[in-house]
């Protein structure tokens, strides 16, 4: 079973264990979630659904996803700017950091197992038990940076 999969199988049943109601709309938002591996806004989750020929309103992605919110399946992550993304939280911990493009937007995932024990280390030097963290990296992408000013 993939990891899209097993986020799938456990968000359902911590949907149905947190008694919210089954339908159309939850079921297409989990289900796309589910198949991409980096954040997406609810637009963008619209906007997929939608292209796939679900007629899903833009009320329900957003009260889908603020329950994913609130049962911690998925992560609100925030990179700048007045969009809201969103991202699977995968049930062992797994996770990854992103990369923005702060000229075209594009967007980027990266894990670094270095990266994790410094941030492990640093928040240990200061008393604090790591919770969790989110680490975002704004900069030009190749193509940005490759592009003449103008």
């Amino acid at each position: 079973m993939t990891a899209a999969e097993r986020w799938k199988e456990h968000a359902r049943a911590e949907l149905s264990r947190a008694g919210t109601r089954t339908g159309a709309a939850r079921e297409a938002v989990v289900a796309h979630l589910g198949d991409h591996d980096c954040c997406l806004s609810a637009q963008e989750v619209f906007d997929g659904l939608r292209a796939d020929g679900r007629q899903v309103g833009i009320a329900s992605v957003y009260r889908v996803l603020d329950q994913l919110s609130d049962l911690g399946l998925v992560h609100r992550v925030d990179l700048g700017g007045a969009t809201t993304r969103f991202e699977r939280a995968l049930p062992g911990g797994e996770h990854h950091h992103h990369l923005v493009c702060d000229g075209c937007g594009r967007v980027e995932q990266f894990s670094d197992a270095r990266l994790e024990s410094s941030l492990t280390r640093v928040a240990g030097s200061h008393g604090y038990a790591l919770g969790g963290h989110d680490v975002v990296l704004h900069g030009e992408c190749p193509d940005c940076a490759d592009t003449p000013a103008g």
